[in-house]
């Protein structure tokens, strides 16, 4: 793993914390002796959070893979610049789901 990866991971993971103790500050702040009764919504924001964050990462992944490899394709058969587009589009729907997955969840409360 490159250097300038590992970076990027750590700031992912960074603003994950983060996000998750504003939450945490904000939801004990409307009402703390609702956080100690057993209460799930907190495993609901968690995983909400992950799932949106996760399907983010990987769409990022895909899109970036897909993305330089098309350009490749594109300066040496410019026709295939549809089907390029529809991959693309293909990668990007992965964040969606991930967005669509975080609703389903917190619906659920």
């Amino acid at each position: 793993m490159t250097k300038k990866k590992l970076v990027v991971i750590s700031v992912f993971v960074f603003q994950a914390l983060v996000m998750f103790l504003i939450l945490n500050l904000v939801f004990a702040a409307e009402g703390g002796e609702a956080a100690s009764s057993g209460d799930p919504t907190g495993l609901g924001f968690i995983s909400a959070g992950i799932a949106v964050g996760l399907a983010c990462l990987a769409s990022a992944y895909a899109v970036a893979k897909i993305g330089s490899a098309g350009i490749g394709a594109v300066t040496e058969k410019p026709e295939l610049m549809g089907k390029i587009l529809v991959f693309l589009g293909l990668a990007e729907g992965i964040a969606i789901y991930g967005l669509i997955i975080a609703i389903m969840i917190l619906t659920k409360f």
